[in-house]
C-alpha cells in the first residue's frame, strides 16, 4: 500500500496543433519532461510536480499565444522588473 507522500505520476494528454506538436515534444524533451508523440496519436506528457506543470504551460503558450499577447507578457514583465 502506498503511503499519501508517494509521488503521483500523471499522464495528460496536450492539445497542440498536429502540425506544431513535434515542436513542443521536441521542447519538453530538452526540458527532461517525460512525453511520448506518436504517429496519428496525440502528444502525451507525464507531469509529475508544480515545475513540470509551469514548464507545460509555458512551452504551450509560446505556441498558442498570438504574438500580441507574447508582446503584452514581456513589457509587463519588464515594467515590474524596473519599478
Amino acid at each position: 500500500m502506498k503511503s499519501f507522500s508517494s509521488k503521483l505520476q500523471e499522464k495528460h494528454v496536450i492539445e497542440v496543433n498536429w502540425a506544431e506538436r513535434w515542436q513542443v515534444y521536441q521542447r519538453l524533451q530538452e526540458l527532461d519532461i517525460p512525453c511520448w508523440c506518436e504517429a496519428n496519436e496525440p502528444l502525451t506528457a507525464q507531469i509529475d510536480n508544480t515545475l513540470a506543470a509551469i514548464q507545460v504551460w509555458s512551452v504551450m503558450r509560446q505556441f498558442t499565444a498570438s504574438r500580441q499577447e507574447l508582446v503584452w507578457t514581456l513589457e509587463l514583465c519588464w515594467q515590474h522588473r524596473y519599478q
